[in-house]
């Protein structure tokens, strides 16, 4: 019904946002990762929203990206998982990191999560599987710690997950760090 917001951010208050549009002041339920990358007050902003119609409320939630929407909506979808817990998933982690831990079945990762418990996240991953960020259903195999950090020291040198992971496959299995590095940077580059 209401997709999209563009005002000028009137109040901010952590999770929520007022945003007002020609006079009209919304408010709007959005998830921490979209607050903090949010301008400051008195400017102008873009909000995609979705608006849920509960039989006491009607609430609008708000999204800088198109994929935060679309994970959302996909989450709200499954059985047990409400807009407000799906809000606190989406603050807690990043679609990315969401997609990361679905693709390699980390409940760990999940129940981290204020308001995420075992079940729920286990349920979470069962029912997300397949559905997340296509790049990253074939997770990268990691036979041990030095790989698990080669693959780490790539992707905090700008390397997409998939190009690390492709070096990672042309490495020696018993390499150690650094020289696993220096040799995953050359097959890059």
């Amino acid at each position: 019904m209401i997709g999209k917001l563009t005002g000028v951010i009137a109040e901010k208050s952590p999770p929520q946002v007022l945003i007002d549009v020609q006079g009209v002041g919304y408010e709007v339920d959005v998830p921490m990762s979209t607050f903090f990358n949010l301008p400051n007050l008195g400017e102008r902003a873009t909000l995609l929203t979705h608006l849920s119609i509960r039989e006491d409320a009607h609430v609008l939630f708000g999204f800088l990206t198109a994929e935060e929407r679309a994970t959302f909506r996909l989450l709200i979808k499954i059985s047990g998982v409400g807009p407000k817990m799906a809000l606190s998933l989406l603050s807690g982690m990043s679609v990315g990191d969401l997609a990361q831990a679905v693709s390699r079945q980390e409940a760990g990762r999940l129940v981290k999560v204020p308001g995420i418990g075992k079940k729920t996240a286990e349920r979470l991953l069962l029912e997300l599987k397949g559905k997340l960020s296509p790049d990253l259903s074939q997770p990268v195999a990691i036979a041990n710690d030095a790989q698990a950090d080669i693959l780490q020291a790539l992707v905090a040198l700008g390397y997409s997950e998939k190009e690390a992971g492709a070096a990672l496959k042309t490495l020696p299995a018993d390499v150690g760090v650094s020289d696993g590095i220096k040799l995953a940077m050359k097959h890059l580059s």
